[in-house]
């Protein structure tokens, strides 16, 4: 028993994907169980697209047992990079910008940015700065009530990767809508 999947196919409890690295997006953990509960796909389904996820991170984390060099400059960078922008803007604000950055349509970075408004992560855990694909925010600037938030992602060589501006607005409820430029 199997079902198909627009690019991979689940058959007897094994996943074949022969897109991981698709320019497909990949739906995140919150749509997939969103879908869900809309009785768009089937708990089978949801199952599988979750465990798509979780070997990901899996496939990261080995990464950077294996790497562990890599792994801790890696982390160095995206703290301090952190660091720089919560001394200029604020946890809260930059937490605000990331979330509204996980609910844009169509935008890559999102697959690592859908659990940014849980506040027990930190922040410094959405950036990557040099393992790719990378997501780094370059600059977020803040005029009477508006947003502007350059970011670069993509591939991990200097200007390489695709830089987009977006800007923030806060809508009734108060919380940040983002919108591309």
């Amino acid at each position: 028993m199997g079902f198909e999947y627009p690019h991979f196919r689940v058959s007897m409890g094994e996943i074949i994907d022969p897109f991981h690295h698709s320019s497909t997006m990949m739906q995140t953990p919150r749509q997939i169980i969103a879908s869900f509960e809309q009785g768009e796909i089937a708990r089978e389904e949801m199952h599988a697209l979750m465990a798509l996820h979780a070997r990901e991170l899996i496939a990261e984390m080995e990464e950077d047992y294996q790497n562990p060099a890599a792994a801790w400059i890696e982390r160095l960078l995206a703290r301090r990079a952190t660091g720089r922008l919560v001394r200029r803007h604020s946890a809260r604000l930059l937490r605000e910008v990331l979330v509204a950055l996980a609910d844009v349509p169509d935008f890559p970075p999102v697959r690592n940015l859908w659990n940014a408004s849980h506040p027990d992560i930190p922040l410094h855990c959405f950036l990557r700065i040099r393992r790719e694909p990378v997501f780094r925010i370059l600059s977020v600037d803040s005029k009477s009530g508006v947003i502007r938030v350059l970011i670069e992602h993509g591939e991990a060589a200097r200007g390489k990767g695709t830089r987009r501006t977006f800007l923030l607005q806060r809508d009734p409820d108060w919380k940040l809508r983002a919108s591309a430029i």
